[in-house]
């Protein structure tokens, strides 16, 4: 099979994590969340006490965790200088401030450069989901997927995600959706955006399996053409 590289984007809640490890685990390919990885960055940052709404100081230390990132679609996981972080990244204190985090020039610079490592090294080819992927990490890549859903659609399956204390009532999770989609479209580097080339499918009334059977017939027919 020839090796292929596909970029997934698009909002939280459309289900990008779900098919994007479907996708790859089915098609033999590796997988990268790089939403985790900005995650990742920014518990980094409130776990040693730096001011994460000053970006001249995320900018100083942005390069001084060590951050990992595993490709396998059926255990993916993330470490920070050798800890495992799956866990941590993924609390409701992380989820309000990577934006601001994910905003800061430097941090994007230093994760696009980890993310396209990550993707040259994988040899039968890899599925890379998150926001910027089509547009500006992997602009090359051989299918591009940009997918949507509605806000309602959306705070129905990310309250669903969400256990105990982190899950939070429909109304207040479109909203908490709602403020990050725009902060992610105008930020000034490598805003959320779809790709010129990029299909877009909009999962709000398709079952996972049915964006999943999608994603893997154009990634197929691309392999085929190749």
């Amino acid at each position: 099979m020839e090796s292929v590289i596909v970029a997934i984007d698009g909002p939280s809640g459309t289900g990008k994590s779900s098919t994007s490890r479907a996708v790859a685990a089915e098609l033999g390919l590796s997988y990268l969340d790089t939403g985790a990885q900005y995650r990742a960055i920014t518990w980094w940052m409130l776990t040693n006490g730096i001011d994460v709404d000053d970006p001249a100081a995320v900018a100083t230390v942005c390069d001084k965790p060590v951050i990992e990132s595993g490709t396998d679609p059926l255990a993916p996981a993330i470490s920070v200088d050798g800890a495992d972080a799956s866990g941590p990244i993924r609390t409701r204190e992380v989820t309000s401030k990577v934006s601001a985090v994910s905003a800061v020039p430097e941090v994007r610079a230093r994760i696009t450069e980890l993310q396209r490592t990550i993707a040259a090294a994988a040899e039968k080819g890899i599925v890379v989901e998150g926001r910027d992927i089509g547009t500006t990490v992997l602009p090359g890549a051989d299918v591009k997927i940009f997918l949507t859903a509605s806000p309602e659609a959306r705070a129905a399956r990310r309250s669903g995600e969400l256990k105990g204390r982190e899950a939070a009532d429909l109304v207040s999770t479109r909203e908490a959706l709602i403020k990050r989609d725009a902060a992610d479209s105008s930020r000034k580097t490598s805003p959320l955006a779809k790709a010129d080339d990029a299909v877009e499918v909009d999962t709000t009334d398709l079952t996972l399996k049915q964006v999943i059977e999608c994603v893997v017939a154009l990634v197929e027919e691309k392999r085929a053409a190749k």
